[in-house]
């Protein structure tokens, strides 16, 4: 159990942990800490805080586990404000989905302290955002990769495998290099493509008509542009080197797709998706 859980930046991904452990019996005290305070008032209201501080000082001081989940870019910001007041036992971990820049920020900000860091990712979420948006069964089965460093201490890492475990989650490791690569295809791809097509097509003369008949295919394929456009921002800065190369390719890929059209070429189209979708039924089930 984790007697004292501190929560920097409360809102879906840290409050549906806050309610998985409390729901298994896994954690006693659960204290928030953010920029908005009727956020964390409404925290308390349902039950996932038991307080919350105005500082991240006093919010991580008495914690046994830290977890930051707050942009990317902040991260640092906030790595460099909980280093003086955290216990020598506490362990430290993070919900970025880029983990090469959280464990430079990490790297230069805690020194000594590193061994007890355990970056880490739940591959879990939706486009709602804040306290309220937070339920417990969000990790019910779902990934959460875990990539700890050469220095990481192995009870750190243990702790943390733990604390997910009871939100039910299905635990997997991999190094910080490969996470980025694999998550740049996976995760920021398919972002960056329904954050482009929807401004695209906001721009267009008859944007309003062409989203009055927008069907299931179109809304499914966008939902994730309602994603908090500061997280992606950060996101895209922070993997930007493995993304722009997959954005790259991804064009080619485009780029085929025309010119079969342009080139009436039926046997290419019908190659091109016949072969998508046979990737994709195989995969569902995955999924």
């Amino acid at each position: 159990m984790i007697d004292r859980l501190a929560i920097i930046g409360v809102g879906l991904i840290g409050s549906s942990l806050s309610l998985a452990l409390r729901q298994a019996g896994a954690v006693g005290h659960v204290v928030g800490y953010g920029r908005n305070q009727k956020n964390l008032e409404k925290g308390v209201e349902l039950g996932v805080l038991d307080s919350f501080e105005a500082s991240i000082k006093n919010c991580v001081q008495d914690a046994d586990v830290v977890v930051v989940a707050v942009p990317l870019g902040a991260m640092q910001a906030v790595f460099a404000e909980l280093k003086p007041s955290i216990k020598s036992t506490a362990v430290i971990t993070d919900v970025g989905s880029s983990k090469g820049s959280v464990v430079s920020a990490a790297r230069a900000e805690f020194g000594d302290a590193l061994p007890r860091f355990v970056p880490g990712h739940p591959i879990a979420g939706t486009e709602k955002s804040g306290v309220e948006a937070g339920f417990a069964s969000l990790y019910q089965k779902r990934r959460i990769i875990l990539t700890p460093l050469a220095q990481t201490d192995q009870a750190a890492t243990a702790i943390i495998d733990e604390m997910w475990t009871h939100c039910g989650a299905i635990i997997e490791y991999l190094d910080v290099e490969h996470h980025d690569k694999v998550l740049a295809a996976t995760s920021h791809l398919p972002h960056m493509l329904a954050f482009a097509l929807v401004h695209y097509l906001s721009g267009l003369n008859d944007h309003d008509e062409i989203f009055r008949y927008a069907a299931g295919g179109f809304r499914d394929f966008t939902r994730i542009a309602s994603g908090d456009p500061v997280m992606w921002r950060d996101v895209c800065l922070a993997n930007g080197n493995a993304l722009v190369g997959l954005i790259g390719q991804y064009q080619q890929e485009l780029d085929r797709v025309v010119s079969a059209i342009n080139d009436g070429n039926a046997d290419e189209l019908l190659k091109l998706f016949g072969k998508a979708k046979s990737e994709r039924d195989s995969l569902i089930g995955n999924c």
